[in-house]
């Protein structure tokens, strides 16, 4: 595992800043490896991806002091989401709080520009891998795609074969119809970020009357998390040795909204045509697809189909995780330990009544 790069907005983070720090900033490499590097690389790949991580520190610096005057509720949804961001990462990292605040505005940018090379570096190295990978999980095992699809070149995915465009429709649009075939392959019929494919459904069958059945369960997500986060080793198999996996050298042993969101946006883009990751691409539009997956898993409203999706996700992840909150089998000695536990507090109980 490789141990192993954004720039600043020039915009004042106050609230009434024109652009986000949840947006790329410009590419700029940072000259040095550190934790901070490591820490990057898995935070971009958990909880926040597309990060313009100096812009993202000090605005947050500057918004916990005006946080005591004005509650964060008063605040814009956008700018509350940036601030849950930077709180969970000035949490995920004991001592960059202190270093934050009692540094100049230069070390601040370091250390943005250090975490965003680590976010950069593991989302090219996902989208390098899995760009031959998910060609493996298109058609069951021991059938071939037809036209095969080269590995190292995208111009032939998406839209333009039938097996990625099929993969790729929007849900509730037929892909045999051959009027919205030729739509979407001529880019006629445009499709928006939040216009979820047919991919991301169980089974790859959307139910209109109810869509939440299916969503985010398919089997070429599953691939894709295994891949990044397991090792690329575990696809086709429980996961066993696993210590190289990201998941493992982090200590994950749990599935994340955002980790969810990232491997759907990797999976995406994979199917795609488009050669290069970029917020800017207006045919895939990541950005917006990536948001629109986090605006739902992070909705109020959704929280108990929520809750469900994780809980089914890190159990298929992490099956032995105390976070799977499995059922104990009824003929285990833990059971039967439990079991016999329970009898005496109660027997406990109703002699002090």
């Amino acid at each position: 595992m490789d141990s192993d790069e954004n720039h600043p907005s020039d915009s004042g983070p106050s609230r009434k800043r024109s652009s986000s720090a949840l947006q790329l900033g410009p590419r700029k490499k940072a000259t040095s490896s550190s934790p901070l590097v490591l820490h990057g690389r898995h935070f971009g790949r958990t909880v926040f991806a597309l990060c313009n991580y100096p812009a993202l520190l000090t605005a947050g610096i500057l918004r916990l002091e005006e946080l005591q005057d004005s509650p964060i509720e008063d605040y814009p949804a956008d700018v509350r989401r940036e601030h849950r961001v930077f709180v969970d990462l000035i949490d995920s990292y004991p001592g960059l709080l202190d270093r934050l605040t009692s540094g100049e505005e230069e070390d601040v940018i370091h250390i943005g520009e250090l975490l965003g090379k680590g976010a950069s570096g593991s989302r090219g190295d996902d989208t390098k891998t899995l760009k031959s990978a998910v060609l493996e999980w298109l058609v069951p095992r021991g059938q071939a795609v037809i036209p095969p699809l080269s590995r190292n070149i995208k111009s032939d995915r998406g839209f333009n074969h039938e097996v990625t465009g099929a993969l790729l429709c929007p849900a509730g649009l037929d892909w045999s119809n051959t009027a919205i075939k030729l739509g979407l392959k001529s880019g006629e019929t445009a499709v928006r970020g939040d216009q979820w494919p047919i991919f991301l459904y169980a089974g790859y069958e959307y139910d209109p009357e109810d869509p939440w059945k299916g969503l985010l369960k398919s089997d070429i997500l599953i691939c894709g998390f295994k891949h990044v986060f397991t090792s690329p080793s575990s696809v086709d198999k429980e996961p066993k040795a696993t210590r190289s996996g990201n998941a493992y050298l982090h200590g994950m042993k749990s599935v994340t909204k955002g980790s969810l969101a990232y491997i759907a946006t990797q999976v995406r883009f994979s199917l795609s045509s488009s050669s290069v990751f970029s917020r800017t691409d207006t045919v895939t539009d990541l950005e917006n697809f990536y948001h629109s997956i986090l605006d739902l898993l992070e909705d109020p409203d959704e929280s108990e189909e929520v809750i469900d999706l994780m809980t089914w996700w890190t159990r298929r992840i992490f099956p032995n995780s105390s976070s799977s909150q499995r059922d104990i089998s009824k003929n285990s000695a833990l059971f039967k330990i439990r079991a016999k536990r329970a009898t005496l507090q109660a027997r406990a109980n109703i002699n002090t009544t």
